[in-house]
């Protein structure tokens, strides 16, 4: 099994900076992406950030300039630093993982997800 811990999120005045961090374990061979989702009240669930083999990154247009995704690949680990923060970045953030298991297996994962409030 797989899991993903997500932690970070919290409450922040706008202009301020959050870290969100995702720590996948388990039966991982390796992790080929990592990244976040975002779904605010009454909105569909949307990238914010995406980070995959090479280190390769793909931002949303909304976030681009203000977060900058990361990873930890001795930690199975990835980080989004999110500055600038806008009362339209509120939302619930999920992490999700692309694993391959050792057994050879390649899974998407989810964590559970993290509140982000930005106040004005």
């Amino acid at each position: 099994q797989v899991q993903l811990v997500e932690s970070g999120g919290g409450l922040v005045q706008a202009g301020g900076s959050l870290r969100l961090s995702c720590a996948a374990s388990g039966t991982i061979l390796s992790i080929n992406a990592m990244g976040w989702y975002r779904q605010a009240p009454g909105k569909q669930r949307a990238l914010v950030a995406f980070i995959a083999v090479g280190s390769s990154t793909n931002y949303a247009d909304s976030v681009k300039g203000r977060f900058t995704i990361s990873r930890d690949n001795a930690k199975n680990t990835a980080y989004l630093q999110m500055n600038s923060l806008k009362p339209e970045d509120t939302a619930v953030y999920y992490c999700y993982a692309v694993v391959t298991t050792t057994s050879r297996s390649t899974v998407h994962y989810w964590g559970q997800g993290a509140q982000v409030t930005v106040s004005s």
